[in-house]
């Protein structure tokens, strides 16, 4: 029986990740079609570029988020999880998380600078929250790598 609903559940997750991938790929070609139309009809051709850079970072997110459902939850057997697998999944997520979050701000910064200065306080958040997330990583990993150190010398 178990076995069956890790099958069915396996599915369910290979299915959402193939519409992540759909979806994105949908943002993707959108944003290009934007640009492309945007130059057409002259209609801001920086603040529009920015916007398609900004959709293409969420869509190339997404579908790194896709990646880790089929990788984590298709492909591999949930049974043989380690602490150190487990270090490497979490590393993978936020990872991809602090990178969609910088790159976002950085987008936003060009933004802000081209229209008004004041909102410039957003997008220092967001680099300021991507700087915490790398420290918070950093903090984890030597954390969860001093823990994994004694449990094999424990196991020895």
């Amino acid at each position: 029986m178990k076995k069956l609903f890790n099958k069915i559940f396996a599915g369910v997750h290979l299915f959402a990740a193939v519409i992540l991938i759909i979806l994105s790929l949908i943002i993707m070609l959108w944003s290009i079609y934007e640009v492309i139309s945007g130059i057409q009809y002259d209609s801001g051709f920086i603040p529009l570029m920015l916007q398609s850079v900004a959709a293409i970072i969420i869509a190339a997110a997404i579908i790194d988020v896709a990646q880790y459902m089929m990788e984590e939850e298709v492909f591999k057997d949930k049974e043989l999880r380690d602490p150190k697998e487990a270090r490497r999944t979490i590393t993978k997520i936020i990872v991809i998380i602090t990178i969609a979050v910088s790159i976002e701000g950085l987008v936003f910064i060009f933004k802000a600078g081209t229209k008004d200065l004041s909102l410039l306080l957003y997008p220092a958040l967001l680099i300021m929250v991507s700087a915490i997330l790398i420290v918070s990583l950093g903090v984890y990993q030597k954390l969860s790598a001093t823990i994994e150190k004694r449990e094999e010398e424990s196991e020895l």
